[in-house]
C-alpha cells in the first residue's frame, strides 16, 4: 500500500509555499514522524514528517512551489527496510534496469552525483541540505570538504568554494596553446568583479516577506524614532540575587527580556495607541496585548509572538521564549507562532548594538528597540557614578501616535525597568 505525503496545513493565512529541499533520500527507508522535506512559507520554514514508515518516493524535486493538500511524494508501507537497501532498487524506488550498484547516482540532477565523483550517499546524509544539494549538482566528495560553519558543518559555501577551488587547479595543470595558435587580442584590463567573483543565491520565500513587508512599512507609515537611556543596576541586581532561586523552582533562567516583556505590557496599558493599529480611516484598539519578540534565525529574521502577556508570569514568558528559540532552530515554527503581534520587542544588544532605529511591522504601530548595556558615568544625586546603562529606541507611526505620548511611553517603560517593584505591586 502506497500513502501519499501531501503538504500539510500550516496556517489559516498560508495556502502555499516551497518544497525547499527533501531531507530524505528517494528509496530510503523511513520511520513515521522522521522529517522528510523542508517547507517554506512567507510566514515561516518548517520541517515536516513522514505520515507512515516505508520506502519513500520523491513526487516533485527541490525548490518547487507547492500548494496546501498537494501530493508531493508517497510511502510504500508494504515495503520493509531491507528491500529499501536491496540493489534492484534505484532512486525512485522502482526496479532498476541494472542491478549493479555503483555507489553514485546518474539518472536526475535532483538526489544524483556527477559520475566522477567519489562520495557515498552516508557522506552526503551528514550534509546540511543545501550544502547536499550543492555537493550533488557539482559532484563534489563530502569526505574532502572542510566546514566553516558553526562546529565544523559544511555550508553550501564550502562547497562553492571546493568547486571554484578545482576549477582553477585545473586551469593552471591544463597544457598550453602554442602562440603561433593563438591570434593575438588587445589586453583588457582585470575588473574587481573578474578577480573577486560573484556568487547568485535565490531570495527565500521568507526573506522575500521580510523585504516586502519592510519596504511597505517604510512607504504606508510616518516613521519616527524617539530615544531613552535606562539604568540597568536594578534589574541586574534582581536577577543575581534569585537567578538560581528562579531557575530551581521552574526549570528555567531569568533573563532580562521577561523584565522588558512586563514593562512593555504594563506601558501598553498607558498608552493605549501603541497597541493599537489604523484601518482605512479607523483606528483599531486592541483590548489584548500580544508582544513579539524579534529572533535571528538562518532563514532571517523572524518574530514569535506571546500571546496575551497580561496573564503570562515571568517564568512563562521566559519559558516560550526559549521555546520559540528551539522550535526556530528545529525549523517547527507554525506561521500561527509569527501573527497576532500587537507590538515588538527587538533585542539588537546580544550583537553588540549600541542604538539602531527599527522599523515597525505593519499593521503594528511600534516596536521597541534594546541594545547593548554598557558602564557609563552618569550624574546620580549631583555625583558622577559608573552605571549599567541601556540605550532605548521606539520606533513608532507618527500618523497614530503623537510625540508626546511616544515619550511618555518610553519613560513608562523606563520607569518599570528602573524600579520593577511598580510591577510586581501593579502601579
Amino acid at each position: 500500500m502506497k500513502q501519499d505525503i501531501m503538504v500539510p496545513e500550516v496556517g489559516e493565512s498560508v495556502q502555499e509555499g516551497v518544497l525547499a529541499a527533501w531531507l530524505k533520500n528517494p528509496g530510503d527507508f523511513v520511520q513515521e514522524g522522521d522529517d522528510l522535506f523542508e517547507l517554506e512559507t512567507d510566514k515561516a520554514t518548517l520541517n515536516v514528517p513522514s505520515p507512515a514508515s516505508g520506502v519513500l518516493t520523491h513526487g516533485v524535486e527541490a525548490d518547487t512551489e507547492v500548494e496546501v493538500g498537494q501530493v508531493v511524494g508517497q510511502i510504500d508501507t508494504e515495503a520493509s527496510a531491507a528491500e529499501a537497501n536491496d540493489d534492484s532498487r534505484n532512486g525512485n524506488g522502482e526496479p532498476s534496469e541494472s542491478p549493479a550498484k555503483t555507489g553514485t547516482r546518474t539518472e536526475t540532477p535532483e538526489g544524483t552525483l556527477a559520475s566522477g565523483a567519489d562520495a557515498s550517499e552516508a557522506d552526503l546524509d551528514g550534509l546540511p541540505p543545501a550544502a547536499r544539494r550543492a555537493a550533488v549538482e557539482h559532484g563534489v566528495d563530502p569526505k574532502k570538504l572542510t566546514g566553516t560553519g558553526k562546529g565544523g558543518r559544511v555550508t553550501k559555501e564550502d562547497v562553492l568554494q571546493a568547486v571554484s577551488s578545482d576549477a582553477s587547479a585545473a586551469a593552471d595543470t591544463a597544457p598550453a596553446r602554442s602562440e603561433e595558435s593563438v591570434p593575438s587580442a588587445p589586453t583588457r584590463p582585470q575588473t574587481a568583479t573578474a578577480q573577486g567573483g560573484q556568487t547568485r543565491k535565490k531570495l527565500s520565500n521568507l526573506r522575500k516577506k521580510i523585504a516586502a513587508n519592510l519596504v511597505a512599512s517604510k512607504q504606508n507609515s510616518a516613521h519616527l524614532t524617539t530615544f531613552n537611556e535606562v539604568d540597568m543596576s536594578r534589574i541586574m541586581a534582581i536577577r543575581s540575587a534569585y537567578k538560581d532561586q528562579f531557575e530551581k523552582a521552574h526549570d528555567i533562567k531569568l533573563g532580562f527580556m521577561s523584565f522588558f516583556v512586563k514593562a512593555a505590557t504594563f506601558a501598553l496599558q498607558a498608552y493605549p495607541e501603541v497597541n493599537a493599529y489604523l484601518e482605512e480611516n479607523e483606528v483599531v484598539y486592541n483590548h489584548f496585548y500580544n508582544i513579539g519578540v524579534a529572533l535571528s534565525t538562518e532563514r532571517g529574521l523572524m518574530t514569535p509572538v506571546l500571546k496575551s502577556v497580561e496573564h503570562m508570569s515571568f517564568a512563562d514568558i521566559e519559558r516560550t521564549i526559549i521555546g520559540f528559540i528551539d522550535r526556530a532552530g528545529e525549523k517547527k515554527l507554525m506561521p500561527d507562532d509569527l501573527t497576532g503581534g500587537t507590538f515588538t520587542i527587538s533585542n539588537g544588544g546580544v550583537f553588540g548594538s549600541m542604538l539602531s532605529t527599527p522599523i515597525p511591522n505593519p499593521p503594528q504601530t511600534a516596536v521597541l528597540g534594546m541594545h547593548t548595556i554598557q558602564k557609563r558615568a552618569v550624574v546620580v544625586n549631583d555625583e558622577i557614578v559608573v552605571r549599567p546603562m541601556m540605550y532605548l529606541a521606539l520606533s513608532y507611526d507618527h500618523r497614530m501616535i503623537d510625540g508626546k505620548d511616544a515619550i511618555g511611553f518610553l519613560k513608562k517603560i523606563k520607569e518599570y525597568v528602573e524600579d520593577p517593584t511598580q510591577m510586581l505591586i501593579g502601579l
